[in-house]
């Protein structure tokens, strides 16, 4: 099967490199680099070991990226992961995989949603009280404003829209977003060297004990060790690169293509290491994490201007993996639909639709209706998410690894650096995240509620089946 064999009518093809690496940085970054840059420097003891760590954490990552760009290359087909899986491993698997795939995507959509919704209620409610002033109520502690939920609602309606009028400008609205981020790292930059000193990365080494967080090392090394474990849920969302892969346009270089993961996991690193490095240059870091949302905060005390313009740009940091992940939810669900693993319902009806109707109604429901939960709703589901997608990897690891026997005169533009050393070391290292999720001694373990939701989503995955099949069956009669 060759890169130009698989075409359907209704998919425009009209993603450039550029597009492919915009939507995959946009998905990862987002706006935990604004939020938690504190917490990771308390976590890991420092400035130093939480940089270190997210440069660990990326080159660890490296072998999976190039797994999805050696499979996504050979066979560039929208929610291609449901496709590898199904061809090695069968359908009930491509099932379970594609099913848990899309859980740690769809939660992203109305996470994002909720931020949102969240820094209206907040940092934008200190300078702007009345936004805060019609309080709906109170779910989970967290109260529900009008003014921020109708804010948020509007700004994802852009997203909607801009998915609605297809894959090119989705594309165009990512590639904004991308240039924001980076016009907000640059900011940081440029507050680092007017106002930074790299005598506040000392002491090395601190351990910190904070209301938000605390070290969790007793030494440099276990203190990188500690954020590492946590640096693969801020890696999350290089994956919607190769599930758009079918609207490469004509001509696309294959094999930069492959690189293009790797790259966009190598630029968020360098993106989280200069955003630690100049926010915690600003002032001694150990003063620096005493305060809540510490990069903001920072900020304002030096340039009020500059926190408010860093405020507007992590609303728009907020959108960018939004748009990302409607646009790759909707291509595991055409996948899982072509597979006959969903109703085909979610299958395009058009020569010129992208995606069904019944897939933007799903989305968008999960957009407009987050911002009435609470902030506190989705907390549990980021490390469920995390979990998720961390097996997504590593089956499309063992696919590849077997279709490298199975196929091996499948044409690869790209393949993995290494061959099949390469492709083990990103199933160890798949397996090893999983495992580090799953044990209960280990910093990165899921609590009671977030088993309690994985089991919850696993239960309606097979009801769905189920129904599914019994349907199919009622049909054949």
């Amino acid at each position: 099967m060759s890169v130009d064999s698989v075409k359907q009518k209704n998919i425009s093809k009209t993603l450039t490199l550029w597009n492919f690496f915009t939507i995959g940085f946009g998905a990862i970054i987002g706006t935990g680099w604004i939020f938690l840059v504190g917490e990771w420097i308390i976590i890991s003891g420092g400035p130093i070991p939480a940089m270190l760590a997210f440069l660990l954490g990326a080159l660890l990552l490296l072998p999976i990226g190039a797994v999805f760009g050696e499979l996504t290359s050979a066979l560039p087909i929208d929610g291609g992961v449901i496709e590898y899986v199904d061809r090695t491993y069968g359908k009930t698997v491509s099932f379970i995989t594609g099913w848990l795939l899309l859980l740690s995507n769809i939660i992203m959509c109305p996470w994002e949603t909720i931020a949102v919704s969240t820094l209206f209620g907040t940092l934008f409610g200190d300078m702007f009280p009345w936004l805060r002033s019609i309080r709906l109520y109170s779910i989970l502690g967290a109260d529900v404003y009008l003014f921020p939920v109708l804010i948020a609602l509007c700004l994802s309606g852009f997203i909607i829209r801009q998915n609605l009028h297809g894959p090119k400008a989705a594309a165009k609205a990512q590639s904004f977003l991308t240039k924001a981020l980076l016009a907000g790292l640059l900011l940081a930059i440029i507050s680092a060297f007017d106002k930074g000193s790299l005598a506040n990365w000392q002491p090395l080494f601190l351990p910190v004990n904070e209301s938000t967080a605390h070290t969790q090392g007793t030494s440099l090394w276990t203190g990188i060790f500690a954020l590492l474990t946590v640096t693969p849920f801020f890696y999350t969302g290089f994956d919607t690169i190769p599930q758009q892969a079918e609207e490469a346009a004509q001509g696309l270089d294959w094999h930069k293509f492959g690189r293009i993961i790797s790259l966009a996991l190598l630029s968020a690193a360098t993106f989280y290491i200069i955003c630690i490095a100049a926010f915690s240059s600003l002032i001694p870091w150990t003063s620096f994490v005493k305060q809540p949302l510490a990069a903001l905060a920072c900020l304002k005390h030096i340039n009020f201007n500059l926190y408010f313009l860093m405020l507007c740009i992590t609303v728009l940091g907020a959108l960018g993996p939004m748009n990302s992940f409607y646009a790759s939810s909707s291509r595991i669900l055409l996948a899982m639909a072509r597979k006959k693993q969903l109703p085909v319902a979610f299958l395009p009806s058009g020569h010129t639709q992208a995606i069904a109707k019944s897939t933007h109604i799903l989305l968008s429901t999960s957009i407009v209706l987050a911002p009435f939960l609470g902030s506190n709703m989705l907390l549990p589901l980021t490390n469920v998410a995390a979990l998720t997608f961390m097996f997504s990897c590593m089956m499309v690891s063992l696919a590849c690894y077997k279709m490298r026997s199975s196929e091996a005169n499948l044409y690869r533009p790209y393949k993995v650096p290494g061959g099949k050393t390469g492709i083990s070391a990103a199933c160890y290292i798949s397996f090893l995240i999983i495992a580090a999720m799953l044990l209960p001694v280990t910093s990165a373990s899921l609590s009671k509620t977030e088993y309690l939701l994985l089991t919850g989503w696993t239960a309606l995955g097979l009801l769905v089946k189920s129904l599914h099949l019994y349907k199919k069956n009622k049909d054949c009669r």
